[in-house]
């Protein structure tokens, strides 16, 4: 009776399988450049687990950008700092070293829109993936139209634990819309649930005097500017809006060209 074939165990499904994602991309180039050198048994497993550690720290990395939903956004190299009247460079510098994670600490961006405090956030929550954590990117309408559509408790328990979970949340945009009571609330209950234990960034274009234009009562937005400021740095930028002057030029581009 004739025995089996012996099946190659270098196909890239069977390196697949095995989780070698990088070896068996280019299993032939390998073995090639492993032969030509002369690489010692040793040598040769040493290169496979560099190849494969270097791989899974890209593909962590892909996977966390991918759930922090950041979109395109612009790199703070561009960020054009001798546009705004005023803004602290030095504290925006420093909360980009992301110090202020390891504490549960916040982030609060205060300015009118059009002065790059979502770019500011957005790139604090690049920083943060790179660095190795778990980030989320959300407008404040986004996470509420998510939380106001759970139609159960145990659902509303899952989403509000999923954006409890991340190292860093970035909520957008409070201060655009004005909230109902239980809109205020499950903000709230986001903001709580973080407190004191994971980072938050928030961006707003109202002063904290202002907030009690858009949340139902006085108490609610005591109660969030308490655990929002207690431990957070507060960046206010003041100027015009970097959009109006670029549709502004824009237009005047258009008029030269006609």
């Amino acid at each position: 009776m004739n025995s089996p074939e012996p099946t190659n165990p270098l196909t890239k499904e069977t390196l697949q399988s095995l989780g070698l994602w990088r070896l068996a991309e280019d299993v032939d180039d390998f073995l090639t450049r492993a032969t030509r050198s002369r690489w010692s048994p040793v040598q040769t497993v040493e290169e496979v687990v560099r190849m494969e550690v270097a791989e899974r720290a890209r593909r962590s990395v892909e996977r966390r950008l991918a759930a922090a939903k950041l979109g395109r956004f612009k790199a703070m190299a561009d960020f054009e700092w001798e546009w705004p009247k005023r803004i602290d460079r030095t504290t925006v510098q420093r909360v980009l070293g992301l110090g202020f994670l390891a504490h549960g600490e916040n982030v609060v961006l205060v300015a009118a829109q059009g002065l790059g405090k979502t770019m500011i956030a957005k790139n604090l929550v690049h920083a943060a993936v790179m660095a190795g954590h778990t980030a989320l990117f959300t407008t404040a309408a986004d996470l509420l139209l998510d939380l106001n559509k759970q139609d159960t408790v145990r659902g509303l328990e899952r989403r509000l634990a999923h954006y409890a979970r991340p190292t860093l949340l970035a909520i957008d945009e409070v201060g655009y819309l004005a909230y109902d009571n239980h809109a205020a609330d499950l903000l709230f209950q986001v903001v709580s649930r973080r407190y004191e234990c994971r980072a938050l960034v928030v961006t707003t274009n109202l002063r904290f005097a202002e907030w009690g234009q858009v949340f139902p009562n006085a108490a609610c937005a005591t109660a969030l500017i308490d655990r929002l400021t207690h431990h957070a740095e507060i960046i206010s930028i003041l100027g015009e809006s970097y959009r109006k002057r670029e549709a502004e030029l824009a237009a005047k581009e258009r008029r030269r060209d006609a």
